[in-house]
């Protein structure tokens, strides 16, 4: 990787439907990343058993999601591209950071109160700890970037306050990482509940568009999507629901909100809401498609899944030697 640029690092976990708007707010825009930093995207698997999975279904979700990363545009010659749990580094440097990291601070996470309150029945360390590994992934690789929504600004906080506390306690080691927002894309929201996110949790199946959806799915989602009191297809502060779609309809078929309220000036809701369908669906369309066939590619996949941990096992390994020198591990004999 090319020293001089700055790193990105980010990561999904494989659980869950990925969203349009996880596509539209965060993965879309990756792909241009790769031209002007060193990348590397993670399939965050180690997180994801903080809630109880069915593990054949975690193993195939995890190669479902490689191969959208790859459907999704990112380059595995441009990028890194691996799954968290092939480089044990990971793990080994979230225990450092568990060191420095204190009770109080990770007890205040909002993410650690909701999960809790929805999986009262499983208020694991795991999901305590989540934003320590969260740390890891990030300071392993000197990662000067890091593409987040709104909602994630606390787990970054949690990385830069140690990464900042382990500087000061031991030396210069690690980069401290800066948000990467994207303004394009960054608040799609809930189908049902325009006040909300749409997110890939979400129990109910009309809120949230899955990128692997079908084209019949979709068309109804749609059509039962809340909308505002009156007719008019608005982009407004006072009418969340049309201005909604008027963003996702904006952003997948390319024409400014300006011109598409032109364009359904008088139309009613019926004619637009099937629009902002059709034209998610010819965004989407040709990546499950690529995603299909690269599914039935196994080999390839392994090979893409190979080279990646490679590559972000070697500076993942240069880090963690150096963090075990400064805290007085004796470095293995090699």
């Amino acid at each position: 990787m090319d020293n001089v640029k700055k790193t990105v690092f980010s990561g999904v976990q494989p659980t869950g439907r990925i969203t349009l708007g996880n596509y539209l707010g965060a993965i879309r825009n990756w792909s241009p990343l790769q031209d002007e930093y060193n990348c590397l995207y993670c399939i965050v698997d180690l997180h994801s058993l903080t809630v109880k999975q069915v593990p054949a279904e975690l193993r195939k979700n995890t190669m479902e999601l490689v191969a959208l990363y790859i459907a999704c545009g990112i380059d595995p010659s441009k990028s890194a591209l691996f799954i968290q749990s092939h480089v044990h580094e990971h793990a080994e440097l979230c225990w450092i950071l568990d060191t420095i990291a204190y009770i109080g601070e990770l007890n205040r996470m909002t993410q650690f109160k909701d999960k809790s309150r929805k999986h009262a029945d499983n208020i694991n360390m795991g999901l305590m700890n989540y934003p320590v590994l969260m740390a890891s992934d990030i300071l392993l690789y000197n990662a000067q970037l890091v593409p987040i929504g709104k909602d994630q600004t606390q787990h970054l906080e949690l990385a830069r306050d140690l990464a900042i506390r382990f500087n000061g306690r031991y030396s210069d080691t690690f980069a401290v990482p800066e948000a990467l927002m994207f303004k394009s894309g960054s608040s799609i929201k809930s189908l049902q509940d325009p006040s909300a996110k749409m997110s890939k949790s979400d129990t109910n199946e009309n809120a949230v568009v899955s990128l692997l959806d079908d084209k019949d799915a979709i068309v109804r989602k749609f059509k039962r999507a809340v909308t505002d009191c009156d007719t008019e297809v608005r982009f407004a502060e006072d009418k969340p629901a049309i201005s909604n779609l008027l963003n996702i309809y904006s952003l997948c078929s390319g024409e400014s909100i300006a011109d598409a309220e032109k364009r359904f000036a008088g139309r009613g809701y019926g004619d637009f809401k099937l629009a902002v369908a059709d034209s998610v669906i010819a965004v989407i369309e040709p990546i499950q498609a690529e995603q299909k066939r690269l599914v039935a590619d196994k080999a390839y996949l392994e090979s893409v899944l190979k080279q990646g941990a490679e590559q972000a096992e070697r500076i993942a390994r240069k880090t963690l030697d150096k963090v075990y020198r400064k805290v007085g591990l004796v470095g293995r004999i090699r």
